[in-house]
């Protein structure tokens, strides 16, 4: 499947096989490709909690997660988390195979672009999540499996229940495997008339 086919076949799934799995080599190909999601500076900050613990997975479903079975019979299910405080933990090693005077250029930005914006590495960690989360989402229909991502759960408990760092923001969940019931049809996208701008609103 090519990457426009993808895209448009890409749907929200929320019945899936619960006794299918990944194989560990699907699993690794899925993985692999999420950490080409690209990120500011390319400091990579997401960490990508695999929540494997069926029983783990039942507790937030049933007590933390508004009863959402793909959590618990989805063959593969991601929390997407990000370090927000990336940026400070030896940044060198993100331009590590970048020529010396482009690393020392960015790695020397890197710092100041941050430093006491607070909102920004905020921002900047969620909005790496989320193209994270459309890279695992297009990959895993590029390999025959279906996706659902999810915000319907208490952030709050789950991130005790995980032991979420200070210093890392929770974003969605991803639920991946094999559907079992067709998606609803499109509920309808807006105009590129609305959604389009031409250099100024």
């Amino acid at each position: 499947m090519d990457t426009l086919e993808a895209i448009y076949a890409r749907r929200a799934v929320k019945q899936f096989d619960p006794n299918h799995q990944l194989t560990d080599k699907e699993e690794k190909k899925l993985l692999e490709a999420a950490i080409q999601a690209p990120t500011s500076f390319n400091i990579q900050h997401w960490r990508f909690v695999v929540l494997r613990d069926s029983q783990m997975r039942a507790k937030i479903r049933k007590e933390f997660g508004n009863d959402q079975s793909q959590m618990t019979d989805a063959s593969l299910l991601i929390l997407l988390t990000a370090d927000v405080k990336a940026w400070t933990k030896d940044p060198a090693r993100y331009w590590k195979n970048a020529p010396k005077e482009v690393s020392d250029l960015l790695v020397g930005w890197m710092g100041p672009f941050h430093e006491g914006r607070q909102w920004l590495q905020r921002d900047e960690a969620q909005r790496s999540i989320g193209m994270a989360a459309q890279t695992i989402m297009l990959a895993a229909k590029s390999m025959g499996y279906e996706s659902c991502p999810m915000i319907g759960f208490d952030i709050d408990e789950v991130a005790k229940l995980i032991n979420l760092p200070d210093d890392h923001v929770m974003g969605p969940m991803v639920a991946i495997g094999r559907g079992t019931k067709e998606p609803w049809p499109k509920p309808g996208q807006l105009s590129l008339d609305e959604v389009v701008i031409e250099n100024r609103f």
